[in-house]
């Protein structure tokens, strides 16, 4: 069993980049190309993909445009350039769109309480677009339906159901029209499951600004401050949020999904705090002490009973994952650790990460996905004991990269190259996590975790 300790450990300052990678059009025309040809193996004559202001990751990903305020929908056919149907708001920030496309205002998107006097009906802008009789239609919406008791998951459709109603109409036939999402965040085989070069250089760019901003939080967190202050020592810059940010201390902490309020953080209490932006999020959590004297009496044992053995499944996931392991192996390794119902962990232990939090996961019970380069993922392990104990956490983001990849980024992205080099080198020399030549950290505090945040340079290592 590998030993874990807590120690006394400088953490160093990896560096904050600059100049944000971009994605070149040339890629998302290639994307939308892809798309276009999974739609039709599929034997669809269209592809029409819906975006608002929660569910905008796939629409973003093929195009450059995500909604602002309101609905947007892509309709792909078969050959021909695409339409983008939006409303008032979106009508001329549609235009940040990096590929080529044909514009179509239809108004009901819009607001409430704004003109709808301009646009033709949905059927008629839909016809344009390229939507018929006869046709068979894939809606892409945010998630796939497979539970049990679901005869016909394909026609669970999680856009509006005006949409929806109206496309099955105009097809004539209401089994032709079907979810299609899969195409993009299927796990085994989906578009958005696998990233390139500029891709992956943009999520590291991202988790640089996160993972920075929870260390400063780490590091300037005091009793007496409020929790909108404790936010405060961020230093937020603005990127594009993927979740609601959460930082709560005290009872409310153990909801894990918090905003944070007016409540000072006292002495002693349980704190929470995650930050995510487009492609990158980190998670912290631990007490408001110094050491485990300032904790209740039957709780002193929070490292032995919670944190230790929480800490070696999270140094084995690191030392499992690499490509070609396949979900089932790395859930496995979780589960040995903490399989317990102490621990409470009942979420999959890592997910894929894009421009939105969660796309999907190749890990879970008996999973035979294999992980492959381009991958970006989540070390994503959350106790939720329902006890005084709490929970601890870290939540970082890697990618999976093979020879061909890792020599692209060294040589188009040699600062960013340069950060996961050092993150390596501290995780093995540092941390005693030694990693797969192909797992690359992107965060800036990977595998950080000091259980007592008044110390946070008191943090667990590992040793064979």
């Amino acid at each position: 069993m590998t030993e874990v300790a807590l120690r006394d450990v400088k953490l160093p300052d990896f560096g904050l980049p600059e100049v944000q990678p971009e994605i070149p059009a040339a890629t998302y025309e290639s994307r939308l190309e892809a798309a276009r040809r999974r739609a039709a193996e599929a034997g669809l004559n269209a592809l029409l993909i819906y975006g608002d202001r929660e569910h905008s990751a796939n629409l973003a990903y093929l195009t450059g445009f995500e909604p602002r305020f309101e609905e947007a929908l892509l309709v792909v056919p078969e050959q021909g350039i695409p339409t983008l149907i939006v409303g008032n708001e979106c009508w001329g920030y549609a235009d940040v769109a990096r590929v080529s496309y044909r514009k179509a205002l239809y108004q009901p998107f819009s607001l409430m309480g704004q003109s709808r006097s301009e646009s033709l009906p949905l059927k008629d802008v839909l016809t344009e677009a390229g939507v018929g009789r006869g046709n068979r239609v894939g809606i892409v919406g945010w998630k796939t339906y497979g539970e049990p008791g679901v005869d016909a998951p394909e026609r669970w459709i999680d856009a509006p159901s005006y949409i929806v109603e109206v496309v099955r109409s105009l097809t004539g036939n209401y089994a032709s029209v079907i979810n299609a999402t899969d195409i993009l965040t299927s796990p085994r085989d989906g578009l958005r499951t696998e990233n390139d070069v500029d891709q992956l250089a943009a999520f590291e760019f991202a988790a640089c600004h996160t993972s920075t901003a929870i260390r400063n939080l780490l590091f300037n967190l005091r009793p007496g401050q409020t929790e909108f202050e404790a936010v405060q020592l961020m230093g937020l810059n603005g990127l594009p949020w993927s979740c609601h940010l959460m930082l709560s201390a005290g009872p409310r902490a153990s909801l894990g999904l918090g905003s944070p309020g007016t409540r000072r953080i006292e002495r002693g209490d349980p704190f929470t705090t995650a930050y995510g932006v487009w492609g990158a999020l980190n998670c912290r959590a631990g007490f408001v002490v110094e050491n485990e004297t300032e904790l209740s009496e039957e709780i002193r044992d929070y490292v032995e009973r919670l944190v230790a053995p929480y800490f070696r499944a999270v140094v084995d996931w690191y030392r499992t994952i690499g490509l070609g392991v396949t979900g089932g192996e790395l859930f496995d390794v979780v589960e040995r650790h903490l399989g317990d119902p102490f621990f409470g962990v009942s979420l999959s232990p890592g997910h894929l990460i894009h421009l939105d939090e969660w796309v999907h996961s190749p890990i879970f019970a008996d999973s035979d996905i294999p992980l492959r380069s381009g991958m970006a993922l989540q070390v994503d392990i959350i106790p939720a004991t329902g006890s005084s104990y709490f929970t601890t956490n870290i939540e970082d983001g890697i990618a999976l990269a093979d020879d061909g990849l890792r020599e692209s980024f060294a040589a188009k992205y040699p600062d960013a190259w340069g950060r996961i080099e050092a993150r390596r080198e501290f995780m093995a020399d540092t941390l005693g996590i030694h990693l797969k030549p192909e797992v690359l950290p992107f965060s800036s505090i990977p595998a950080y975790l000091p259980p007592f945040l008044l110390r946070p340079d008191r943090v667990m290592v590992a040793r064979e």
